[in-house]
């Protein structure tokens, strides 16, 4: 689930900071611009499944064309914000099949976890 805000990039005594607008308190720096604008998409991912995790619903994002860059440069960042969730611990679950499903994926030897965990990406991507 790609996401996309937009940010500003500032340089200062030559290195750079990003800040987003629209999210309170996401920054992020860089000794090159590369790194910031890398950094930033890191803190915009970080900061967007802090909210998935706490149910609360993210800011729209701003029109890049009317923010006021300050001095700095307005550009878009891009991030997925559930492969920060697929960063976290792993947690056992307990479920039910029927009796001959459970046979057959014996047989073939499959991995109930990874099957699981594959359909489940497939249904919320």
């Amino acid at each position: 689930m790609k996401t996309t805000y937009p940010a500003i990039v500032h340089e200062e005594d030559g290195s750079f900071w990003v800040e987003f607008p629209d999210l309170e308190g996401c920054f992020s720096d860089g000794d090159t611009m590369a790194d910031a604008i890398s950094n930033a998409a890191d803190a915009l991912g970080g900061y967007l499944c802090s909210l998935m995790d706490r149910d609360v619903a993210a800011p729209a994002a701003s029109n890049a064309k009317e923010i006021d860059p300050d001095g700095g440069i307005v550009t878009i960042i891009v991030t997925d914000p559930l492969s920060y969730k697929r960063s976290t611990k792993s947690v056992k679950k307990t479920l039910t099949i029927p009796e001959w499903l459970n046979e057959e994926a014996e047989k073939r030897h499959l991995n109930f976890s990874s099957v699981l965990q594959k359909a489940l990406v497939a249904m919320i991507q």
